[in-house]
């Protein structure tokens, strides 16, 4: 299903409201994230630096967050995982041509240790 979550941050002293929809880049809820495009300022696409077809399919959902947002919309391209260099099946440099391709900020996170995630949130607000 999707997940969600929201939480309050203050950037220079004003509060932002941030919400996270993780759809796990399942189809069956293209419709449903087609709706938050549109109020976003920002969006996140995530991929499992340890699996090639959540890279694959970067360009459909990019295509389906610009075509769904307004023009502004700041988009960020997030290669997770980066704790699992071992079973790594997306290099680095993949995930910055990308990025440097489509326009995006990009960066690579672990949720698992944190690593970077303070920094994706500051950087998309």
């Amino acid at each position: 299903g999707v997940e969600f979550g929201a939480r309050m941050i203050t950037i220079d002293g004003k509060q932002i409201k941030l919400q996270i929809w993780d759809t796990a880049g399942q189809e069956s809820f293209r419709s449903i994230t087609r709706s938050y495009y549109r109020g976003a300022a920002g969006a996140l696409l995530v991929y499992d630096i340890t699996r090639r077809d959540t890279f694959n399919h970067l360009t459909t959902w990019l295509e389906d967050a610009r075509q769904h947002s307004n023009s502004n919309m700041v988009i960020m391209l997030i290669g997770n995982k980066s704790d699992l260099e071992s079973r790594r099946e997306v290099k680095k440099e993949e995930g910055e041509a990308f990025a440097r391709e489509h326009g995006l900020i990009f960066m690579e996170t672990s949720a698992k240790t944190a690593s970077n995630v303070e920094e994706v949130t500051l950087l998309n607000t």
